[in-house]
């Protein structure tokens, strides 16, 4: 569910008409709404505290990459969520949302030891270390600053899950953790060492998961670890889940609901007597963020094809040109006429800015407004100055109010963050 409606035939954020964003902040623009972010975290958190074995032990750590806007985070901070992160920046930006330290992770596979150090003199929650050797830094760093923080090891469990390769982080040949015996190695390791805690296990097998078999695999994998772990003598307290719960961007996708994943993450932790942490991005941000466009011209050629010429560009929205990703195209204005095939495009210098082909849509004309749905995710998180495009700004809908939360930079800025080479300054 979201909360972009058509209202007497124009489409409104919430209580605010797209049109009147576009008048007073141009296009290509991402609005958001609160009330869906809202809604979807609330969802989410009450269906986690429904399983007794979850209820009053879960953390949702929403993941910062989806969406690092200030506004955004701080939305959902004040909601109850921590944050999950993998950079310094990442880290800061939490931060200067209002998530306290004690509710951020800080994952990733390529840390380094200046963040490492930040990390840990700014106090988070756990580093969710990855390999062997980012854990003899994490331990060099430790004993250098005398601060001993908490740790989980990443596990890759062999289980890959999501919506396309790229986005598939738990199979054996991806980047992502380590193999489950390595991993028991490097547990006991840590626990020898001092100068980190050892307090659990992390898993994340990918993003857009519409399945919960691979879910539910990886986190029999975690849970016969635990038992192990804890037959050595070990003490495990803390389960990191991750995310990649998927959402219907698709006409006819069906994902499953936060209740029932909930309860099969209950069913899954029965009997560990852990504490919890969750990881969404997309779950939570996605269906709160549209695209908002403009409709440049319509270029008509004589074969009949049909090519819908947008402001926006795979610069502003890069996840169809990177994964065929499937983004709802609606106009804000109820469109008369004929319905047909169109080839959505951007006017970025790429075959590649493509956004859709022979996509079924009303009759479109120049000036038009148009939104991408489901944009909330990866969208201007992602986004480039390519082309030498200014970044696009972020507008923030709260009942019939809306702020923008980025502004979109003029050409001065733009220019402004480069200098020339002394010999070249004449």
């Amino acid at each position: 569910m979201d909360h972009f409606q058509h209202i007497d035939g124009a489409l409104h954020a919430e209580g605010v008409p797209l049109a009147d964003i576009a008048d007073t902040v141009g296009t290509p623009a991402y609005v958001y709404s609160t009330a869906t972010l809202t809604r979807h975290y609330r969802v989410l958190a009450e269906a986690l505290d429904a399983q007794a074995p979850l209820a009053g032990r879960a953390l949702i750590a929403f993941a910062v990459k989806a969406n690092s806007n200030l506004s955004v985070l701080a939305t959902l901070g004040r909601l109850g969520a921590g944050a999950d992160t993998v950079s310094e920046g990442e880290i800061r930006r939490a931060l200067a949302a209002g998530i306290p330290a004690d509710r951020i992770i800080f994952s990733g596979v390529g840390k380094t030891d200046a963040e490492l150090t930040f990390a840990l003199q700014t106090g988070v929650r756990q580093i969710n270390v990855e390999s062997g050797p980012e854990l003899d830094r994490l331990e060099r760093v430790a004993e250098a600053t005398g601060i001993r923080p908490d740790i989980a090891i990443r596990v890759n469990p062999g289980v890959g899950a999501g919506g396309h390769a790229k986005i598939t982080t738990g199979g054996g040949g991806d980047k992502f953790g380590v193999p489950v015996e390595e991993a028991l190695d490097l547990y006991a390791r840590a626990a020898r060492a001092g100068h980190v805690r050892p307090v659990g296990l992390a898993c994340h097998i990918g993003s857009q998961i519409l399945d919960l078999g691979p879910l539910r695999d990886a986190f029999a994998v975690l849970a016969d670890m635990t038992r192990r772990l804890r037959a050595d003598g070990h003490t495990v307290r803390v389960l990191d889940l991750g995310g990649g719960l998927g959402v219907p961007y698709e006409p006819g996708l069906t994902p499953p609901d936060p209740a029932t994943y909930a309860a099969m993450v209950g069913e899954a932790m029965a009997g560990l007597d852990v504490d919890t942490l969750f990881e969404p991005g997309r779950l939570l941000v996605a269906n709160a963020g549209v695209l908002l466009a403009r409709v440049i011209h319509v270029n008509v050629r004589p074969d009949g094809r049909r090519f819908l010429v947008l402001d926006a560009a795979m610069n502003d929205l890069m996840r169809p040109a990177l994964y065929d990703a499937f983004h709802p195209l609606v106009p804000v204005r109820d469109a008369a006429g004929v319905k047909g095939p169109y080839d959505v495009v951007g006017p970025v210098c790429e075959t590649g800015d493509t956004f859709a082909r022979a996509r079924t849509l009303p009759e479109l004309l120049a000036g038009d407004l148009v939104v991408f749905k489901g944009a909330g995710a990866y969208g201007a998180s992602m986004a480039s100055e390519y082309n030498s495009r200014p970044l696009v700004p972020e507008v923030l809908v709260s009942g019939d109010r809306f702020a923008v939360v980025r502004p979109r930079p003029d050409y001065d800025t733009l220019l402004g963050r480069e200098s020339r080479a002394p010999w070249l300054a004449d």
